[in-house]
């Protein structure tokens, strides 16, 4: 296993056992990330994330595989959380690829892709469902996800 493959194993069994200040000490100090829910986010509001995320998990578990050289410094690998959505109770299985750019031991760019759809229709049920594939829907979830990381970070 090289060394970048080692800083996402490391990432990842962080993630596992919700250890935030371990995940953001594999990160670079001008990190770069982007997802579905969150969309861009930048250093500090990324470290904030994942505090928010692994402090509210509830009934968590990852597991994690399929780590790829693309070249270039980059990476991809496949991972899948499971827990409760706290908002609803509802249990999501997130099936998600993630693709990091690794330079000088440090991630210094990560992206995860999933299907916000599928995540909704977990997570919020019918309405998730029915409305999930909609942009002013998926916007909706979006900004509240937003919110509640400001509010967090308000907090922390």
């Amino acid at each position: 296993m090289n060394t970048a493959e080692q800083l996402i194993t490391n990432f990842y069994t962080a993630f596992n056992q919700r250890n935030a200040a371990a995940m953001n000490a594999c990160y670079s100090g001008d990190i770069v990330f982007f997802d579905p829910v969150f969309e861009l986010l930048r250093g500090d509001q990324v470290r904030a994330m994942w505090e928010m995320l692994c402090h509210n998990a509830k009934d968590f578990s990852l597991t994690f595989g399929n780590i790829q050289d693309l070249g270039d410094d980059y990476y991809t690998c496949d991972w899948v959380a499971t827990y409760t959505f706290s908002k609803t109770g509802r249990k999501v299985i997130n099936n998600v690829r993630a693709n990091m750019k690794i330079v000088n031991g440090e991630i210094i760019e990560h992206s995860d892709a999933f299907s916000l759809h599928k995540w909704s229709t977990q997570a919020l049920g019918f309405s998730g469902w029915l409305l999930g594939w909609n942009k002013f829907f998926q916007r909706k979830i979006k900004n509240t996800a937003r919110k509640g990381l400001m509010k967090w970070m308000e907090k922390n």
